[in-house]
């Protein structure tokens, strides 16, 4: 399935095509979704879990139990167990959040739905995500799934990327382009 953006021409887009390709056969798309943003946020709250499946020193066997050990503890459904058990084994555990974020922009596209991914100084409240959903939807004029992530360095204000589309409101971004027209 390639994506109008070239999600599935990358290594990481092919492991998250070939995912959900088996997905969509079982008819645990859903499932698999879930399995994805339990592990996704499990790597973003546990820096000693991002560490392991980026450390080249632990062995593949060791990788794969480890990852055994995180999906029962996360209660993931047999596909995403053996697709992890896959990646530990071809030593691809490394890019798993960018096969999360391949696999979800082709299950939303699979469903006419877009993916924005937001970017904030500080976390946004629930009422803001849903205003600035709402806003895209209007904009974009199909459903849209926002991620939200946080970095600091942007001082206040957005960046959200819906494909190759990208809207910077950030005030790092601001103050950049102001030093660059003083500078004459």
């Amino acid at each position: 399935m390639e994506n109008s953006g070239g999600i599935t021409a990358s290594l990481q887009g092919r492991y998250a095509s070939a995912l959900f390709d088996l997905a969509s056969e079982n008819g645990t798309v859903t499932a698999v979704e879930t399995d994805l943003d339990r592990l996704d946020q499990a790597l973003d709250e546990s820096d000693d879990l991002s560490s392991l499946i980026r450390n080249p020193e632990v062995s593949r066997d060791a990788l794969g139990r480890a990852m055994n050990g995180v999906s029962e503890v996360l209660g993931l459904s047999p596909l995403t167990r053996n697709f992890l058990g896959v990646l530990a084994a071809n030593r691809r555990l490394g890019v798993l959040p960018e096969i999360i974020r391949a696999f979800d922009a082709i299950a939303a596209a699979s469903r006419g739905e877009a993916t924005a991914e937001v970017t904030s100084a500080h976390p946004l409240q629930p009422e803001q995500v849903e205003a600035l959903r709402q806003k895209l939807e209007a904009r974009e004029g199909r459903n849209v799934k926002v991620r939200t992530n946080v970095d600091p360095d942007l001082l206040g204000g957005l960046v959200v990327t819906i494909g190759s589309k990208r809207i910077d409101s950030s005030i790092r971004t601001r103050l950049n382009s102001l030093a660059q027209a003083m500078k004459g």
